[in-house]
């Protein structure tokens, strides 16, 4: 079997690797070779750069734009400039939703089977953020309605997304199927020494993710104004500067540090006390799962994406989106040790039961096997 996976449209291994995703991401992949023998390929949207990226890859072939043609030309061409992979292909995959149609058209060319995944419903997420009468979210609609209704499978990563995708485009109910994200529970492993932490470690909360919009950070910082906590912020976005100006000129304990190699965030983890999401909406986020991985405490707000994975008092805590709910949640968990402990080991147990990388490469297997 070979796999040729089409990244999202404009990405590259480059942009992965800047935000310290590479070993994430190809983690999949990478079982899929060594456990089911599959050959896997992946078309990017990276320059003559993305070569220094293909020693970190196991084995996976990289094309991109080698040719350095502007992106739209490349766009429009990337099917017949990589023609010999896709001709060698089993079958054709997206990664988003954006930039699927690329993918589709390419697998048409070729007569391969095609696979559209979305880890997230783009358009609602358009919705959200630009209303839903919004050109944003026509287009993203009919762009989701032409590929669902011409792929041969569709990923999602909740039931819910399935449900929805089924109730919108009348999809028959066997073209949908529902693979999770997953977690490297190796890697993510955890932490023994939940009840007898050192008091500095006691107060520290963290977060992962976008500096955007959607993760509410900003009603976060309004929720631990006046508490005796120290918050770590990984990632990064256009909100920074703003958000440091407001940690600055409200005295808070808040350290950004950037994006950070996927390696790293289980230290990080290690040596906090509790994670915290509070966005207003997700689709199925890998930085929450992972958190709970870690037998971290968790934290989330009591929207779509997050309320799949907690369920609230056993393996994390689920509250509103507002800074009164995020302040008392946050207290209440950092002020009692046994409860972290709890809510730490639950989430773990859960996380392995449903998203170990081994169980979701064996189900991404299966379905290409069908096809």
């Amino acid at each position: 079997m070979n796999l040729a996976l089409f990244f999202t449209s404009g990405v590259s291994l480059g942009d992965w690797a800047g935000i310290g995703l590479i070993e994430r991401e190809v983690a999949i992949y990478r079982r899929l070779m060594a456990d089911h023998g599959a050959g896997v390929s992946f078309i990017t949207y990276g320059g003559r750069g993305e070569c220094a990226h293909a020693g970190r890859l196991s084995g996976i072939g990289v094309h991109g734009n080698s040719w350095g043609l502007p992106k739209s030309l490349y766009r429009r061409l990337i099917s017949r400039l990589h023609e010999k992979v896709l001709r060698q292909a089993t079958v054709i995959k997206s990664n988003q939703v954006l930039g699927s149609d690329v993918a589709l058209a390419a697998a048409r060319r070729y007569g391969k089977p095609f696979v559209a995944r979305c880890g997230y419903l783009y358009s609602d997420f358009m919705e959200k953020a630009h209303g839903g009468k919004s050109p944003q979210i026509r287009a993203a609609r009919d762009l989701e309605e032409r590929v669902y209704t011409g792929a041969d499978r569709v990923v999602v990563t909740t039931q819910a997304m399935r449900t929805d995708i089924l109730d919108r485009y009348g999809l028959d109910a066997e073209k949908v199927q529902v693979i999770p994200n997953y977690v490297d529970t190796e890697l993510f492993k955890q932490k023994l020494e939940l009840v007898s932490e050192p008091s500095a470690k006691a107060r520290r909360i963290c977060f992962v993710g976008r500096l955007a919009e959607q993760k509410n950070l900003f009603t976060l910082f309004d929720a631990i104004k006046g508490l005796d906590v120290e918050l770590l912020l990984v990632g990064d976005g256009h909100l920074r500067t703003m958000l440091e100006a407001k940690a600055k000129d409200e005295g808070l304990d808040v350290h950004f540090l950037g994006n950070v190699p996927h390696g790293d965030l289980p230290d990080i983890f290690a040596k906090s006390s509790l994670f915290v999401l509070p966005s207003r909406y997700e689709g199925h986020p890998k930085a929450l799962i992972e958190a709970m991985a870690s037998g971290l405490a968790v934290i989330g707000t009591d929207v779509p994406g997050i309320g799949d994975l907690i369920e609230h008092s056993r393996t994390g805590v689920l509250c509103p989106p507002t800074k009164e709910s995020l302040r008392e949640a946050i207290q209440t968990v950092l002020d009692d040790a046994p409860l972290r402990e709890r809510l730490g080991r639950a989430a773990r147990e859960y996380v392995l039961e449903h998203f170990t990388l081994g169980k979701i490469a064996r189900a991404e297997y299966a379905l290409l096997a069908a096809l």
